[in-house]
């Protein structure tokens, strides 16, 4: 069994229909790469995977639980932890204080965090609103693993960094897949770092399910047709 499995899933804001239909599962320990243009529906499907939005049709299971009356709290607690688009961090807090807001008992602690990302340690007690955007995205990732999550979900986690701050968080991202074992959902643009990484890709197209297989067998007729601007 899946740790994650979302089957025929339809979703919509009000009356406008968003998702018509995705397919997407996650192993244990499983990288899977969710891909498509901008616009069809990648962040759709996380926001009904984290609960953030209830879906209309289809299925949500986690760990063999039915997802689809589950607040978002409880989502998170079953094992579901989001690093949102954006970031999101709690400006007014330290790095300290945003870490520990939503932490949970288990591997991840304060030292593992800092150990991934050394600039956190060393701008412990700097408040969030202080740090650059880089950095920012670091906190993000590093407060979802301090729920101690069984999937990570990034949204987008290297959109808008420089060059030399998104190697830092693909390398972080790497060493999570190599030396812990957790299960990622990963939303980026960045083709060649996800072959690097990512044992499967989902790509959606018009809110639908089109692609899903081995990042080594997408070429570049299905690239062109559902990837290209």
């Amino acid at each position: 069994m899946s740790l994650l499995e979302m089957r025929g899933i339809e979703a919509a804001y009000g009356p406008s229909q968003a998702l018509f239909g995705v397919d997407l599962t996650v192993g244990e320990g499983e990288v899977v790469a969710l891909m498509g243009r901008n616009g069809m529906g990648k962040s759709t499907t996380i926001k009904v995977l984290c609960r953030l939005l209830r879906h209309s049709g289809g299925d949500v299971r986690f760990d063999g639980q039915d997802m689809a009356h589950v607040p978002p709290h409880r989502a998170a607690r079953a094992g579901i932890g989001l690093v949102p688009e954006g970031r999101r961090c709690f400006p007014n807090l330290t790095v300290f204080e945003n870490l520990i807001a939503a932490a949970r008992p288990g591997l991840w602690d304060f030292d593992g965090v800092a150990a991934l990302f050394p600039r956190l340690a060393e701008r412990r007690d700097q408040g969030a609103h202080s740090l650059s955007g880089g950095e920012q995205q670091m906190l993000a990732i590093g407060r979802a693993l301090m729920t101690n999550p069984r999937l990570l979900v990034l949204d987008e986690a290297t959109e808008g960094l420089a060059p030399v701050v998104r190697q830092e968080i693909w390398a972080a991202l790497t060493r999570l897949k190599t030396e812990t074992g957790l299960a990622l959902l990963v939303v980026d643009k960045s083709l060649a770092e996800l072959r690097r990484m990512a044992d499967r890709a989902v790509i959606i197209e018009r809110g639908r399910s089109v692609w899903d297989g081995s990042l080594d067998a997408l070429d570049g007729t299905v690239a062109d047709t559902y990837l290209s601007v």
